[in-house]
């Protein structure tokens, strides 16, 4: 799958902005690579080498793995925290464009050689966005690497889009531009006071010669109520990716070990990194039960 560049893209301002993001976690932190049949990952670590491993996973578009850092402390007190930078999207991963990532079962190859790398038979596994369809794919194909699954305002995993959503982000996946992603993000945000640091990250990512994004359907009903894990689903009430509380009862209705909360005055692409802390307590008690 070729890699299409759609805008302007500076490689230079591109990593100035992930870095001074980067600063924002914790002292300890260290950039990891792990070698994949699909490519080279990138992977920014924290934590106790000796804690449970939690692998974050972040959104599409430019939500790289950085985007944690709001989180990253709090999970950090009792776990291994890696969180990788998704291949060929924006970030420092390095895809094989000889073997590109094409399917929801590459996807699951990629992930199983992740952990393998990382010396992880198992884990925690949490994700935002897109990066929430990742994580809940690969619990239902590979339940037993996975031990617990959070989910941020997942996309494609309980309910489908808003057209309104896909309307007004239609110019900037056409054709992006800092002032589009820009635009964008105030629209679905609400005018939210996001960090300066963060959003500039966005802005820089646009134009990044990305593949298409490995997508699938939403996962069956039936798949869904087979999956005998403790999973954690929190949603922002102010998302206009979906509805949210349309998405919180089909969830509840078939996950059999389901925690389920609506998150007050934040919305989808706030998250994780400006979510509201309650949010932060949720995660760190969910994660550390058991």
């Amino acid at each position: 799958m070729a890699r299409t560049r759609r805008g302007t893209y500076d490689g230079d301002a591109f990593r100035t902005a992930y870095d001074k993001v980067l600063a924002k976690w914790p002292a300890d932190r260290e950039a990891l690579t792990v070698a994949t049949p699909f490519g080279v990952t990138r992977v920014n670590a924290c934590g106790p080498r000796e804690a449970p491993p939690l692998l974050l996973l972040p959104g599409g578009g430019g939500a790289t793995s950085v985007s944690w850092y709001a989180q990253a402390a709090a999970l950090a007190s009792t776990h291994r925290v890696y969180a990788p930078d998704l291949i060929g999207a924006p970030g420092l991963s390095v895809p094989d464009d000889g073997h590109p990532l094409r399917t929801p079962e590459d996807l699951t190859v990629w992930l199983d050689a992740l952990l393998d790398g990382l010396g992880a038979p198992a884990a925690d596994v949490g994700g935002h966005s897109y990066g929430g369809w990742i994580a809940l794919d690969y619990a239902l194909r590979r339940p037993e690497r996975v031990r617990r699954l959070f989910l941020l305002d997942p996309t494609q995993c309980f309910a489908g889009y808003k057209a309104a959503y896909l309307l007004h982000a239609l110019p900037m996946l056409l054709r992006p531009t800092p002032r589009r992603v820009r635009a964008f993000l105030a629209w679905e945000t609400g005018g939210a006071d996001l960090d300066p640091d963060w959003l500039r990250l966005q802005e820089a990512a646009a134009g990044f010669a990305a593949t298409r994004p490995v997508t699938g359907p939403r996962p069956t009903a039936a798949g869904l109520r087979s999956l005998d894990k403790p999973v954690l689903l929190l949603v922002a009430a102010n998302s206009r990716t979906h509805d949210a509380e349309r998405l919180v009862a089909r969830a509840g209705a078939v996950l059999p070990r389901g925690e389920t909360a609506v998150l007050a005055d934040v919305s989808h692409h706030a998250l994780p990194h400006a979510g509201p802390a309650g949010a932060t307590r949720r995660l760190t008690a969910f994660l550390s039960v058991g």
